[in-house]
């Protein structure tokens, strides 16, 4: 008998709930959901599962406030950690986000010892960092969700811009996610043409600035909270292209050791996922001017880095 995936997601907020949402609704596998306010992730997981006869999608969905229904997990995605507020920059959360990263991270790798590791929690590419560390896992199996989200991003304001489908808009991120992330307009098409031919200069250049803001406008309109639609789509791309095996080119953030000139530290890169988690980097050719960019984007993930003391 085939046995299902399991998923756990931990963090019931918005991305969390939401992540299980989209795993649910694509049959992806059983689904528990995780966090430490008592009643939350048990209501949810029983609201989506009263949503599933409707829907028609057979996945077991547990909420639960601690680790143990966990075990033997084939995908961790981790959502935990207080969100940023309005003003609140992303290194504000940095301290408290590691602290509880690192025991998310503990408490997972103890009953899922094979799992892989997707990281939401911000500031993204540092997390990344402190779960690589507390799990020991190989670096093929800690993920960054931020390249999807970020060229999904870039991708929508390009069919708008153009009044065509997102289907045919591909768009290139690299970077850390945040103000220093790294937009490609030349690797950025419409249906295999560059962006570069269809549009001019100055109409990429505002929509390669409202990529890189993509997250703070949106929680300078929602007042309270930030984006969990589009981010918690990103990580469910991300696991459905582990799970099945798809081996997609997606642009993630990953453990680099001298791939683009960058070592030791989590950066934005393309990167084939399939079964055993990161399968390949993709080095690109850069221009001058995209490789400086690049590298003063893993000088703001190294200074996080280096604040955290790892």
């Amino acid at each position: 008998m085939a046995r299902r995936y399991k998923i756990t997601v931990v963090g019931a907020g918005n991305v969390g709930a939401t992540c299980a949402h989209w795993l649910a609704s694509k049959e992806l596998g059983d689904i528990v959901l995780v966090d430490i306010v008592e009643g939350v992730p048990q209501g949810k997981a029983l609201d989506l599962a009263q949503a599933a006869p409707i829907e028609g999608f057979d996945v077991k969905l547990v909420g639960t406030n601690g680790y143990d229904e966990t075990r033997d997990s084939d995908i961790v995605i981790i959502t935990a950690g207080l969100p940023r507020k309005p003003g609140m920059s992303r290194d504000d959360l940095l301290k408290t986000n590691a602290e509880i990263v690192s025991q998310v991270v503990d408490e997972a790798v103890k009953r899922s010892p094979n799992a892989i590791l997707i990281v939401i929690s911000n500031p993204l590419d540092a997390m990344c960092q402190v779960a690589l560390r507390r799990s020991g896992f190989p670096k093929q199996r800690v993920i960054g969700m931020a390249g999807v989200l970020d060229s999904a991003r870039m991708r929508a304001f390009i069919a708008e811009a153009l009044d065509v489908s997102v289907e045919n808009v591909t768009a290139f991120v690299l970077g850390g996610h945040g103000d220093t992330m790294v937009p490609l307009p030349r690797y950025s098409t419409v249906a295999g043409i560059p962006i570069t031919e269809l549009l001019p200069k100055e109409k990429i250049d505002q929509i390669v600035k409202r990529t890189a803001n993509g997250g703070a406008e949106i929680v300078s309109l929602l007042k309270t909270g930030s984006a969990y639609y589009a981010p918690s789509a990103a990580a469910v791309e991300m696991v459905e292209s582990i799970l099945k095996d798809k081996k997609k080119i997606l642009p993630c953030s990953v453990y680099l050791e001298g791939e683009y000139g960058i070592s030791g530290l989590f950066v934005g890169v393309p990167v084939k996922l399939g079964a055993r988690g990161i399968e390949q980097i993709i080095e690109i050719n850069l221009t001058a001017e995209e490789r400086i960019a690049l590298q003063k984007s893993a000088a703001a993930v190294q200074e996080l880095v280096k604040v955290l003391g790892l």
